[in-house]
């Protein structure tokens, strides 16, 4: 018989997490955040940019884990021109966030954009909330952008009180990639609620609520890349 052509089984490190580029890897959601960070500088560099990544954030259950993630990349965030800063506070991590976003207002950047990441506790999405919403206001660079990650405590297992970022950022007029989580766990949607008070079944209740909330994140999903292709072809214009 012949041999295979690939071993079937090879050696697994884990330093795979951030280097592996392609197959299978493991990792958890906070060290997704830190592969993330390297592949959008990867990215850039395929396509001929020359940007740098700036992390910063404040620690808080549940990203209570995301800084100490950061410092043991450390090693594999220097190659890629990614920066993490822990901040003092969250009105100061999201302010440098901000003013990262700022490099081409100024001579001498000596990239061509920053993308940035924040991360904090949702009690700091409160209290940065003016932060936000004047960076949300101020924009991006052009070959820059931020993430803002939110950790929300929703049974205020480590909060004083429960918390739901997604209609915070929503009122600051910030666009939210994720906001399926909570459904069901927070509040019942109205149409589940209505059909579980009409006696049936929360099973079938849950599935037709399911078909709505797909039917709404797909329209939203829709005006947003809709957006962005406008905005591209007016920024490239």
């Amino acid at each position: 018989m012949n041999a295979p052509q690939y071993p079937l089984y090879r050696a697994v490190t884990l330093s795979d997490k951030y280097t592996l580029s392609q197959g299978k890897i493991y990792l958890t959601g906070t060290q997704a955040l830190v592969r993330l960070m390297l592949l959008q500088s990867e990215l850039d560099r395929m396509n001929g940019l020359n940007t740098g990544g700036f992390v910063s954030g404040y620690r808080g259950s549940p990203l209570g884990g995301v800084d100490q993630a950061f410092w043991a990349a450390k090693q594999f965030l220097k190659p890629a021109n990614v920066h993490f800063q822990a901040g003092v506070n969250e009105d100061l991590a999201a302010t440098a966030v901000w003013g990262s976003q700022q490099l081409n207002l100024f001579q001498g950047a000596t990239v061509d954009g920053v993308f940035g990441l924040w991360y904090g506790k949702g009690p700091g999405v409160d209290r940065s909330l003016d932060v936000f919403k004047h960076a949300n206001a101020a924009g991006t660079s052009k070959h820059g952008g931020v993430l803002l990650v939110a950790g929300d405590d929703h049974a205020a297992k480590s909060s004083t009180l429960p918390h739901q970022s997604d209609h915070v950022l929503k009122a600051a007029m910030i666009p939210v990639v994720n906001s399926l989580f909570a459904v069901g766990l927070v509040s019942l949607p109205g149409m589940m609620t209505g059909q579980i008070l009409s006696g049936v079944s929360p099973l079938i209740a849950a599935r037709y609520q399911i078909v709505v909330m797909s039917m709404l994140f797909g329209a939203a999903g829709l005006s947003t890349a809709w957006f962005l292709v406008m905005l591209r072809s007016k920024t490239t214009d």
